[in-house]
């Protein structure tokens, strides 16, 4: 199953704690809550570029499966990180005591992110 696409994020849920617990500024997460992203994703083999548009901001992250790489996280920090795969529909990778992973059914990507007891749930349909 290939991730290739565009996406359009559809609903979202515990962005403003989430956001906040990341530490980044309230005027910022007031302006990014209501913005529809977009994510691309171009997939060959086990190589992947992630490109996400939220607004004015894009954050492209590339990396292979099984490889450490520089990923910038949605704080705008960028980290070391190895990305695995799990089945063929499933990214899961561990960043600074945070669990992200991605998992694509049919049209739709799931994105969860886990730090603690908070959990970011982002839903998005290939467009």
């Amino acid at each position: 199953m290939s991730f290739t696409g565009k996406y359009e994020l559809q609903h979202q849920e515990n962005f403003e704690p989430f956001m906040r617990a990341l530490g980044l500024p309230e005027e910022q997460i007031q302006k990014g809550k209501d913005l529809k992203s977009v994510s691309e994703i171009v997939q060959d083999g086990k190589k992947f570029t992630i490109t996400i548009t939220t607004g004015s901001k894009v954050m492209k992250n590339q990396f292979t499966i099984g490889e450490e790489s520089e990923i910038e996280m949605l704080n705008g920090e960028k980290v070391k990180a190895v990305v695995q795969m799990e089945g063929n529909n499933k990214l899961v990778t561990q960043v600074k005591g945070m669990k992200s992973v991605t998992e694509l059914n049919g049209d739709t990507i799931t994105y969860t992110m886990t730090m603690g007891d908070l959990t970011l749930k982002r839903v998005s349909k290939r467009i």
